[in-house]
Protein backbone atom coordinates (compact mmCIF):
# COMPACT_ATOMS: atom_id res chain seq x y z
CA UNK A 1 0.00 0.00 0.00
CA UNK A 2 0.84 3.41 -0.61
CA UNK A 3 2.13 5.77 1.69
CA UNK A 4 2.12 9.07 1.55
CA UNK A 5 5.38 11.38 1.85
CA UNK A 6 6.42 12.07 5.74
CA UNK A 7 7.80 15.09 6.81
CA UNK A 8 10.48 14.44 9.56
CA UNK A 9 9.80 14.46 13.19
CA UNK A 10 11.86 17.55 15.45
CA UNK A 11 13.93 16.31 17.39
CA UNK A 12 14.39 18.18 19.85
CA UNK A 13 17.52 16.41 21.75
CA UNK A 14 19.94 17.72 18.83
CA UNK A 15 18.36 21.13 19.20
CA UNK A 16 21.25 22.61 21.13
CA UNK A 17 24.17 21.61 18.43
CA UNK A 18 21.75 21.95 15.77
CA UNK A 19 21.54 25.86 16.68
CA UNK A 20 24.94 26.84 17.49
CA UNK A 21 26.28 25.11 13.58
CA UNK A 22 23.30 27.32 12.21
CA UNK A 23 24.36 30.64 13.84
CA UNK A 24 27.96 29.72 12.93
CA UNK A 25 27.27 29.52 9.34
CA UNK A 26 24.92 32.59 8.79
CA UNK A 27 27.66 34.50 10.59
CA UNK A 28 30.33 33.42 8.25
CA UNK A 29 28.34 33.30 4.95
CA UNK A 30 28.18 37.13 4.87
CA UNK A 31 25.28 37.26 2.27
CA UNK A 32 22.21 38.68 1.44
CA UNK A 33 19.30 36.50 1.25
CA UNK A 34 16.24 38.80 -0.68
CA UNK A 35 12.97 38.45 -2.08
CA UNK A 36 13.79 41.88 -3.57
CA UNK A 37 16.85 41.25 -5.39
CA UNK A 38 15.41 42.95 -9.19
CA UNK A 39 18.18 40.96 -11.08
CA UNK A 40 15.35 38.07 -11.26
CA UNK A 41 13.10 38.04 -13.68
CA UNK A 42 10.54 36.08 -11.31
CA UNK A 43 11.22 38.60 -8.09
CA UNK A 44 10.84 41.63 -10.42
CA UNK A 45 7.31 40.51 -12.19
CA UNK A 46 6.43 39.40 -8.50
CA UNK A 47 7.60 42.79 -7.08
CA UNK A 48 5.79 45.03 -9.32
CA UNK A 49 2.30 42.83 -8.72
CA UNK A 50 2.75 43.35 -5.07
CA UNK A 51 3.38 46.95 -5.91
CA UNK A 52 0.00 47.78 -7.17
CA UNK A 53 -1.75 45.27 -4.70
CA UNK A 54 -0.09 47.68 -2.21
CA UNK A 55 -0.81 50.49 -3.53
CA UNK A 56 -4.87 49.65 -3.98
CA UNK A 57 -4.92 48.50 0.26
CA UNK A 58 -3.30 52.17 0.67
CA UNK A 59 -5.89 53.73 -0.89
CA UNK A 60 -8.56 51.42 0.41
CA UNK A 61 -7.31 51.94 3.95
CA UNK A 62 -7.50 55.84 3.40
CA UNK A 63 -11.18 56.08 1.87
CA UNK A 64 -12.37 53.67 4.62
CA UNK A 65 -10.67 55.82 7.12
CA UNK A 66 -12.13 58.99 5.89
CA UNK A 67 -15.24 57.20 5.52
CA UNK A 68 -15.43 56.20 9.23
CA UNK A 69 -14.04 59.69 10.88
CA UNK A 70 -16.51 61.52 8.93
CA UNK A 71 -19.84 59.45 9.84
CA UNK A 72 -18.68 59.40 13.32
CA UNK A 73 -18.13 63.33 12.86
CA UNK A 74 -21.20 63.93 11.23
CA UNK A 75 -23.37 61.92 13.26
CA UNK A 76 -22.10 62.93 16.62
CA UNK A 77 -24.22 62.46 19.90
CA UNK A 78 -23.82 66.10 20.73
CA UNK A 79 -24.50 67.55 17.22
CA UNK A 80 -28.14 65.42 17.10
CA UNK A 81 -30.77 65.52 19.35
CA UNK A 82 -34.21 64.57 17.58
CA UNK A 83 -35.11 61.02 17.10
CA UNK A 84 -33.34 59.50 14.24
CA UNK A 85 -35.04 58.88 10.93
CA UNK A 86 -36.35 55.06 11.01
CA UNK A 87 -35.71 53.52 7.40
CA UNK A 88 -35.69 49.90 6.49
CA UNK A 89 -31.79 50.48 4.53
CA UNK A 90 -30.03 51.58 1.74
CA UNK A 91 -29.84 50.00 -1.20
CA UNK A 92 -27.38 52.39 -2.95
CA UNK A 93 -25.23 52.04 -0.64
CA UNK A 94 -25.52 48.11 -0.04
CA UNK A 95 -24.83 47.86 -3.42
CA UNK A 96 -22.17 50.17 -3.31
CA UNK A 97 -20.28 47.94 -0.46
CA UNK A 98 -21.00 44.79 -2.57
CA UNK A 99 -19.56 46.01 -5.98
CA UNK A 100 -16.61 47.98 -4.98
CA UNK A 101 -15.07 44.63 -3.34
CA UNK A 102 -16.32 42.32 -6.29
CA UNK A 103 -14.40 45.24 -8.57
CA UNK A 104 -11.21 45.22 -6.26
CA UNK A 105 -10.91 41.47 -6.13
CA UNK A 106 -11.19 41.13 -10.08
CA UNK A 107 -8.41 43.29 -10.29
CA UNK A 108 -5.85 42.05 -7.70
CA UNK A 109 -7.33 38.38 -9.72
CA UNK A 110 -6.32 39.39 -13.14
CA UNK A 111 -2.99 40.89 -11.72
CA UNK A 112 -2.20 37.45 -10.39
CA UNK A 113 -3.43 35.53 -13.42
CA UNK A 114 -1.23 37.67 -15.40
CA UNK A 115 2.08 37.49 -13.40
CA UNK A 116 1.35 33.56 -13.22
CA UNK A 117 1.16 33.86 -17.10
CA UNK A 118 4.54 35.16 -17.24
CA UNK A 119 6.70 33.62 -14.37
CA UNK A 120 5.34 29.94 -14.92
CA UNK A 121 6.00 28.52 -18.32
CA UNK A 122 8.94 27.18 -18.90
CA UNK A 123 10.77 29.11 -21.85
CA UNK A 124 11.69 26.63 -24.70
CA UNK A 125 15.64 27.81 -24.36
CA UNK A 126 15.68 27.53 -20.60
CA UNK A 127 18.46 25.04 -19.17
CA UNK A 128 17.08 22.36 -17.39
CA UNK A 129 18.44 20.97 -14.01
CA UNK A 130 16.90 17.88 -11.94
CA UNK A 131 17.06 18.96 -8.43
CA UNK A 132 16.52 16.05 -5.87
CA UNK A 133 16.28 16.65 -1.76
CA UNK A 134 17.63 13.87 0.53
CA UNK A 135 18.35 14.09 4.36
CA UNK A 136 20.07 16.21 4.47
CA UNK A 137 22.42 17.33 1.01
CA UNK A 138 20.87 18.57 -2.35
CA UNK A 139 21.78 16.64 -6.01
CA UNK A 140 21.95 18.76 -9.43
CA UNK A 141 22.08 17.35 -12.44
CA UNK A 142 22.21 18.56 -16.23
CA UNK A 143 19.74 16.36 -17.96
CA UNK A 144 20.33 17.63 -21.19
CA UNK A 145 24.32 17.64 -20.60
CA UNK A 146 25.81 13.68 -20.59
CA UNK A 147 28.91 13.09 -19.81
CA UNK A 148 31.36 12.30 -22.84
CA UNK A 149 31.41 8.23 -23.49
CA UNK A 150 29.53 7.94 -20.40
CA UNK A 151 25.63 6.99 -19.94
CA UNK A 152 25.33 9.76 -16.91
CA UNK A 153 24.47 13.32 -17.27
CA UNK A 154 27.06 16.07 -15.70
CA UNK A 155 25.81 16.12 -11.76
CA UNK A 156 27.03 17.93 -8.70
CA UNK A 157 26.59 17.79 -5.33
CA UNK A 158 25.04 21.11 -3.20
CA UNK A 159 26.59 23.75 -5.96
CA UNK A 160 24.33 24.22 -8.56
CA UNK A 161 26.27 26.58 -11.39
CA UNK A 162 23.93 28.25 -13.84
CA UNK A 163 24.45 30.54 -16.48
CA UNK A 164 23.77 34.26 -15.69
CA UNK A 165 20.90 36.07 -17.80
CA UNK A 166 19.14 32.80 -18.88
CA UNK A 167 15.97 30.88 -17.24
CA UNK A 168 16.93 27.45 -15.82
CA UNK A 169 14.17 25.50 -15.50
CA UNK A 170 14.30 23.39 -11.91
CA UNK A 171 12.91 20.39 -11.65
CA UNK A 172 12.09 19.49 -7.85
CA UNK A 173 11.54 16.04 -6.15
CA UNK A 174 12.81 14.24 -2.38
CA UNK A 175 14.29 10.90 -1.58
CA UNK A 176 13.00 10.70 1.27
CA UNK A 177 11.04 12.97 3.48
CA UNK A 178 9.47 16.45 2.02
CA UNK A 179 11.78 19.23 1.74
CA UNK A 180 11.48 22.82 -0.36
CA UNK A 181 14.06 24.34 -2.44
CA UNK A 182 14.42 28.14 -2.37
CA UNK A 183 17.39 30.33 -3.36
CA UNK A 184 15.26 34.01 -2.61
CA UNK A 185 17.77 36.05 -4.99
CA UNK A 186 16.70 33.65 -8.02
CA UNK A 187 12.91 33.32 -7.91
CA UNK A 188 10.27 31.07 -5.98
CA UNK A 189 10.32 28.57 -3.54
CA UNK A 190 9.06 24.44 -3.96
CA UNK A 191 8.20 21.93 -2.00
CA UNK A 192 10.19 19.00 -3.07
CA UNK A 193 8.11 15.83 -2.39
CA UNK A 194 8.88 11.96 -3.09
CA UNK A 195 7.11 10.49 -5.81
CA UNK A 196 6.42 14.03 -7.20
CA UNK A 197 8.25 16.27 -9.91
CA UNK A 198 7.59 20.51 -10.51
CA UNK A 199 9.19 22.45 -12.74
CA UNK A 200 9.59 25.92 -12.32
CA UNK A 201 12.54 28.87 -12.96
CA UNK A 202 14.91 30.52 -11.33
CA UNK A 203 16.93 33.26 -13.29
CA UNK A 204 19.59 36.22 -12.22
CA UNK A 205 21.08 38.70 -14.33
CA UNK A 206 24.00 39.23 -11.99
CA UNK A 207 26.96 36.88 -12.17
CA UNK A 208 27.40 35.44 -8.74
CA UNK A 209 27.31 33.19 -5.59
CA UNK A 210 24.03 33.09 -4.20
CA UNK A 211 22.67 31.17 -1.12
CA UNK A 212 19.93 28.89 -0.76
CA UNK A 213 17.96 26.80 1.70
CA UNK A 214 15.86 23.94 2.67
CA UNK A 215 12.84 25.58 3.78
CA UNK A 216 10.77 22.96 5.40
CA UNK A 217 11.72 21.38 8.35
CA UNK A 218 12.78 17.88 7.46
CA UNK A 219 14.52 16.24 10.55
CA UNK A 220 17.53 17.16 12.93
CA UNK A 221 19.49 18.98 10.31
CA UNK A 222 17.21 21.11 8.29
CA UNK A 223 19.26 24.22 9.20
CA UNK A 224 22.13 23.11 7.91
CA UNK A 225 20.73 21.78 4.85
CA UNK A 226 22.37 24.63 2.24
CA UNK A 227 22.96 24.85 -1.49
CA UNK A 228 24.94 27.21 -3.10
CA UNK A 229 24.06 28.95 -6.62
CA UNK A 230 26.74 30.06 -8.59
CA UNK A 231 26.15 32.38 -11.64
CA UNK A 232 28.27 32.90 -14.27
CA UNK A 233 28.62 34.79 -17.52
CA UNK A 234 27.91 32.55 -20.59
CA UNK A 235 31.96 31.75 -21.45
CA UNK A 236 32.58 30.62 -18.24
CA UNK A 237 29.91 28.52 -17.89
CA UNK A 238 30.08 27.04 -21.14
CA UNK A 239 33.96 26.61 -20.02
CA UNK A 240 32.22 24.59 -17.04
CA UNK A 241 29.97 22.43 -18.70
CA UNK A 242 32.48 21.25 -21.28
CA UNK A 243 35.31 20.79 -18.48
CA UNK A 244 32.22 18.73 -16.75
CA UNK A 245 31.16 16.48 -19.61
CA UNK A 246 34.58 15.75 -20.41
CA UNK A 247 36.27 15.28 -16.57
CA UNK A 248 38.05 12.03 -15.70
CA UNK A 249 39.28 11.90 -12.32
CA UNK A 250 43.00 11.83 -12.35
CA UNK A 251 45.29 9.10 -10.96
CA UNK A 252 46.85 9.55 -7.48
CA UNK A 253 49.71 11.47 -7.76
CA UNK A 254 51.51 10.11 -5.21
CA UNK A 255 51.50 7.53 -2.19
CA UNK A 256 49.67 9.18 0.04
CA UNK A 257 46.62 9.85 -2.52
CA UNK A 258 46.82 6.14 -3.82
CA UNK A 259 46.14 4.76 -0.24
CA UNK A 260 43.08 7.56 -0.30
CA UNK A 261 42.06 6.35 -3.38
CA UNK A 262 42.13 2.35 -2.55
CA UNK A 263 39.89 2.94 1.12
CA UNK A 264 37.82 5.21 -1.06
CA UNK A 265 37.19 2.47 -3.69
CA UNK A 266 37.58 -1.00 -1.57
CA UNK A 267 37.29 0.12 2.18
CA UNK A 268 39.64 -0.81 5.03
CA UNK A 269 38.38 -4.43 6.90
CA UNK A 270 40.93 -3.91 9.50
CA UNK A 271 38.93 -0.88 10.33
CA UNK A 272 35.68 -1.94 9.53
CA UNK A 273 35.47 0.95 6.96
CA UNK A 274 32.95 0.41 4.33
CA UNK A 275 34.14 1.66 0.59
CA UNK A 276 33.06 5.09 0.26
CA UNK A 277 32.45 3.74 -3.61
CA UNK A 278 29.20 1.92 -2.19
CA UNK A 279 27.42 5.43 -1.75
CA UNK A 280 29.55 8.01 -3.87
CA UNK A 281 30.08 8.54 -7.48
CA UNK A 282 33.47 9.78 -9.04
CA UNK A 283 33.11 10.49 -12.97
CA UNK A 284 35.84 8.35 -14.58
CA UNK A 285 36.80 5.87 -11.62
CA UNK A 286 34.60 2.45 -11.11
CA UNK A 287 32.74 4.79 -8.32
CA UNK A 288 29.09 5.01 -8.75
CA UNK A 289 27.21 4.85 -5.90
CA UNK A 290 24.49 7.18 -5.83
CA UNK A 291 22.93 6.70 -2.24
CA UNK A 292 25.26 9.85 -1.38
CA UNK A 293 26.50 13.26 -3.05
CA UNK A 294 28.43 12.85 -6.38
CA UNK A 295 31.84 13.44 -5.33
CA UNK A 296 33.20 13.67 -8.84
CA UNK A 297 34.93 17.32 -8.59
CA UNK A 298 34.77 17.42 -4.91
CA UNK A 299 38.56 19.20 -4.93
CA UNK A 300 37.28 22.22 -6.88
CA UNK A 301 34.33 23.10 -4.79
CA UNK A 302 33.94 25.46 -1.75
CA UNK A 303 31.73 23.93 1.10
CA UNK A 304 31.59 20.51 2.75
CA UNK A 305 28.23 19.17 4.62
CA UNK A 306 25.74 20.95 2.66
CA UNK A 307 27.08 24.67 2.73
CA UNK A 308 28.19 24.20 6.57
CA UNK A 309 31.63 24.92 6.03
CA UNK A 310 33.34 27.13 3.07
CA UNK A 311 36.60 28.37 2.36
CA UNK A 312 38.96 27.33 4.62
CA UNK A 313 36.96 25.87 7.71
CA UNK A 314 35.96 23.33 4.81
CA UNK A 315 39.37 21.96 4.69
CA UNK A 316 39.94 21.70 8.50
CA UNK A 317 36.47 19.96 8.86
CA UNK A 318 37.13 17.40 6.11
CA UNK A 319 38.58 14.63 8.59
CA UNK A 320 36.56 15.01 11.25
CA UNK A 321 33.41 15.00 8.82
CA UNK A 322 34.91 11.56 7.28
CA UNK A 323 35.59 10.33 10.86
CA UNK A 324 32.21 10.49 12.52
CA UNK A 325 29.51 12.97 10.14
CA UNK A 326 26.75 12.16 13.13
CA UNK A 327 28.70 14.03 15.67
CA UNK A 328 29.60 17.31 13.27
CA UNK A 329 26.00 17.16 11.57
CA UNK A 330 23.25 16.23 13.59
CA UNK A 331 20.68 13.29 11.64
CA UNK A 332 23.88 12.71 8.94
CA UNK A 333 23.24 8.83 7.63
CA UNK A 334 27.35 8.14 6.85
CA UNK A 335 28.96 5.94 8.30
CA UNK A 336 31.01 6.28 11.19
CA UNK A 337 34.91 5.54 10.00
CA UNK A 338 36.29 6.34 13.55
CA UNK A 339 38.73 3.49 13.60
CA UNK A 340 40.30 4.53 10.71
CA UNK A 341 44.01 5.82 11.46
CA UNK A 342 44.96 9.23 11.15
CA UNK A 343 47.19 8.54 8.56
CA UNK A 344 44.35 6.88 6.07
CA UNK A 345 41.86 9.91 7.03
CA UNK A 346 44.63 12.03 5.64
CA UNK A 347 44.82 10.11 2.48
CA UNK A 348 41.75 9.84 2.06
CA UNK A 349 41.28 14.15 2.08
CA UNK A 350 44.42 14.31 0.14
CA UNK A 351 42.49 12.00 -2.87
CA UNK A 352 39.80 13.77 -2.29
CA UNK A 353 41.12 17.09 -2.79
CA UNK A 354 42.68 15.84 -5.87
CA UNK A 355 39.69 15.77 -7.28
CA UNK A 356 39.29 19.32 -9.41
CA UNK A 357 38.58 20.20 -12.47
CA UNK A 358 40.63 22.01 -14.64
CA UNK A 359 41.55 25.43 -14.32
CA UNK A 360 39.46 27.11 -17.48
CA UNK A 361 36.36 24.74 -15.88
CA UNK A 362 36.44 25.72 -12.29
CA UNK A 363 33.55 28.02 -11.23
CA UNK A 364 34.77 29.14 -7.79
CA UNK A 365 36.54 32.59 -7.25
CA UNK A 366 35.78 33.79 -10.81
CA UNK A 367 32.43 36.14 -9.49
CA UNK A 368 31.44 37.75 -6.19
CA UNK A 369 29.46 36.64 -3.41
CA UNK A 370 26.42 38.09 -3.30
Amino acid sequence: MNTPPRRAKRSFASAAPLLLLASASVASAAQTLSIGDMHSSYNRNIWWMSVAVIVMAILIFIGVSYALFYTVNKFREDKHTAEPDQFHGNNRLEQLLIGVPVIIVTIITILAARTMAIVNPTPADALHVNVTGAQFWWAFEYPDTPVTGGTVNVTNGNELVIPAGRQVAVTVTAKDVIHAFWAPNLGGQRDAIPGSKKTFQIDTDQPGVYQGNCTVLCGASHANMRFKVVALPKAQYDAFIAGAQAYKAPAPANSSEQNGYNIFMQGKASAAAAPCASCHRIQGTPAAGAVGPDLSYFGSRNTLGAGIWEGKAREAHIQPWIKNCPSVKPGCLMPVYEKLSDTDLADLEAYLLSLKLPESAAYWGKVPVR
